[in-house]
């Protein structure tokens, strides 16, 4: 199931890749990043059916970093190529380091050909809670791409992250372009404060998102 995101609350296929170039200081799944990480060697071929067979609408590329995977064009245009049981949603979830524009041009090229499913990003933008170096490393040029599909994420947990959400909202013109999640650094701040913070800063276009596998699952780390 989808914790998070546009899709938050539908049922989902995930693919979680190893290995992130980054190191944030909330990470939850630091294990995948571990570099002995036991993976699973899957073909393209085998995740793709995978997928089909799970019956769901959605999947999710997520890490790790997936845009890290060379091959991962490859597998998002498979992805994109299913129509039954149904056409799928496709969403990466990346972590702004890396640059989105290739994804975007294999989204563009998928319409003109009338590829069947839908590709749709999740692109954080590190708050200082994740670390400086972290929140430096952000690709500022990835953002103005993105359309209504897509959303940018801020992970919060305290007074100044919320601020430079606000600021980095206000001075690329997200709400306008595009949808802004908010999601608590789990702990560390509470979704009361994220709703007042909003509405005390004329933040009405922004979304609070709550990890809802959290919820369900409390206490389990990996598979779900």
């Amino acid at each position: 199931m989808n914790g998070e995101g546009l899709a938050a609350g539908q049922l989902a296929a995930f693919i979680r890749f190893a290995g992130c170039n980054l190191w944030c200081s909330y990470c939850d799944t630091r294990w995948a990043n571990h570099p002995l990480v036991e993976v699973e060697g899957w073909s393209i071929e085998n995740l793709v059916a995978w997928v089909r067979e799970t019956g769901v609408r959605c999947v999710t590329l997520t890490g790790g970093e997936p845009l890290l995977q060379p091959n991962l064009p490859h597998l998002v245009r498979a992805l994109l190529e299913v129509r039954e049981p149904y056409p799928l949603r496709v969403e990466i979830e990346t972590n702004g380091s890396r640059p989105v524009e290739p994804l975007l041009q294999l989204r563009a090229q998928a319409q003109v050909e009338g590829l069947a499913g839908q590709l749709c990003l999740t692109v954080d933008w590190k708050t200082p809670s994740a670390g400086a170096e972290v929140s430096a490393a952000m690709l500022a040029d990835n953002y103005p791409l993105l359309d209504g599909r897509d959303a940018v994420k801020f992970v919060v947990g305290s007074e100044e992250d919320l601020a430079f959400a606000r600021d980095r909202c206000k001075e690329q013109g997200l709400f306008d372009s595009t949808n802004v999640l908010f999601s608590p650094v789990w702990g560390e701040i509470t979704p009361a404060q994220i709703v007042d913070s909003m509405a005390a800063n004329g933040l009405a276009r922004a979304r609070l998102q709550l990890q809802m596998h959290k919820i369900i699952w409390p206490n389990v780390e990996k598979g779900v």
